[in-house]
């Protein structure tokens, strides 16, 4: 078992394979141990060769209230009145400042991802 950093798609692909092949080494081994190092040398290269863009804020709410089965009329206590969460949602307004620290502080979502610039243009 030798283990080498990964640095071009070749040593991609083959840490792939060796990965795919030792899938079920039983942790505590030394083909478990192999397996854990050989996941995080891919993790690394594939953070660094397929970064994932994070979500924009609406993309993050919609995901949210689909994985918690939230409905429009669940986020008015956070954003205000159905009209607001419709234009929220159907990107014509942006989400302000009070209403990021209510959906991060009382639902937990991520401050740093409704911080962001939505994708989306908003209509004046």
């Amino acid at each position: 078992m030798d283990v080498k950093p990964i640095k071009t798609k070749q040593d991609y692909k083959q840490a792939l394979a060796e990965l795919d092949r030792l899938f079920d080494a039983k942790p505590g081994t030394s083909q478990g141990d192999y397996v854990e190092v050989l996941a995080t040398l891919i993790e690394k290269y594939e953070e660094e060769h397929y970064p994932i863009d994070a979500p924009d804020p609406v993309e993050a709410l919609e995901y949210f209230m689909e994985s918690r089965g939230l409905s429009r009329g669940d986020l008015e206590k956070y954003i205000g009145g159905s009209g607001r969460v419709s234009d929220i949602l159907n990107r014509k307004r942006g989400l302000s400042l009070n209403m990021i620290r209510k959906l991060h502080f009382e639902l937990g979502m991520p401050a740093e991802t409704l911080l962001r610039e939505s994708r989306g243009k908003y209509s004046a």
